[in-house]
């Protein structure tokens, strides 16, 4: 079957190729009777523009890349989802990549996908120190947000959840519920929101007494880690399990019932993301709900839409939310 060409649709709209070409490509504005007709035209031909002839022709291939630390934590494919709703209304398309929160891995990838003429890169990246020069040598060749998490002020344009706000929801719920003894599993580290979300528990922990703070296990985003966690912290007896993210949550958990632990009674277990596993778990997780969708599209506008001369780097930090649920009711101690 032969390619459906400009010059069909031109032929079966009654419009000139030029008209027709505006249209589709969205470049100047058009009468809206003559973008139906030119539309309708597209559609009942089947038409599909030829991208490859349009990127050599503009400089612009429409697609974005996205780099990811790990792709098996579930945050990040529902993020990677709404990122890609939004693109594709801007007209754009990912490419994605998986780092294996490995920041030498992650500079290659972000090097592959320059090379591969993107227009603009998001990135999550693997740490805050030693990722940065990989940052700000792609931030200096293409439009860049971080998102979700940081390299520090100044490097680029970025979006992520207030982690202090959302640890501080945490800690004072479970003062109002009357837990006194908490512990923190968290993340070693220097991203960010590892390193954001352990300096508010720390604060904030300061006012349940002078040990709480003290009572802290580091080690990686992972229910594996959760687990192990729980076995150096148990010994000590306390009333709430703060952790880091709904993975750690997980592990804690299921270590917690192993020990035959009475959750929410006897220890409360809060998370922070709010992946789809928290409200599966058993009992079902307290957790801080991150906006998704609103992460995206900020992220978005900030790609697509920064000022013309404007210089200055932009940082956006949305507001979480905390999302009550049995692992953490109040009980009787």
């Amino acid at each position: 079957m032969a390619e459906v060409t400009l010059k069909d649709v031109a032929r079966a709209s009654g419009c000139s190729v030029a008209t027709v070409s505006r249209v589709l490509a969205g470049t100047r504005p058009v009468g809206a009777e003559t973008a139906r007709t030119v539309r309708e035209a597209a559609a009942r031909l089947g038409y599909r523009p030829n991208q490859v002839a349009r990127a050599l022709r503009s400089r612009s291939t429409g697609t974005v890349g996205l780099v990811l630390p790990q792709i098996t934590n579930p945050f990040f494919p529902s993020l990677v989802r709404e990122l890609e709703h939004a693109l594709h209304a801007e007209g754009r398309a990912v490419l994605l990549a998986d780092c294996d929160d490995d920041p030498l891995t992650e500079a290659a990838r972000i090097g592959a996908l320059l090379d591969r003429q993107i227009d603009a890169l998001l990135l999550i990246p693997a740490d805050e120190h030693h990722s940065r020069d990989a940052v700000l040598e792609a931030a200096a060749r293409v439009p860049l947000v971080l998102l979700d998490r940081g390299c520090g002020p100044g490097v680029a344009d970025s979006v992520a959840v207030d982690n202090a706000a959302g640890m501080a929801l945490v800690l004072d719920h479970l003062a109002a519920t009357g837990r006194r003894r908490p512990c923190f599993i968290g993340a070693a580290g220097t991203a960010s929101t590892a390193v954001e979300r352990r300096a508010a528990y720390e604060t904030g922990a300061a006012a349940f007494g002078p040990q709480a703070p003290g009572r802290t296990e580091l080690g990686d985003f992972s229910v594996a880690w959760g687990r192990a966690a729980v076995d150096r912290l148990w010994p000590a007896r306390p009333d709430a399990v703060v952790c880091a993210n709904d993975l750690i949550a997980v592990g804690a958990l299921q270590r917690l019932r192993q020990l035959g632990a009475d959750v929410p009674g006897e220890v409360a277990v809060t998370g922070f993301d709010d992946i789809p596993l928290a409200g599966l778990a058993d009992p079902a997780l307290t957790t801080v709900r991150q906006p998704v969708p609103e992460l995206a599209a900020e992220a978005t506008r900030l790609l697509t839409h920064r000022p013309a001369g404007f210089a200055s780097r932009r940082a956006v930090r949305l507001t979480p939310e905390l999302v009550v649920r049995a692992s953490s009711a109040e009980g009787a101690r």
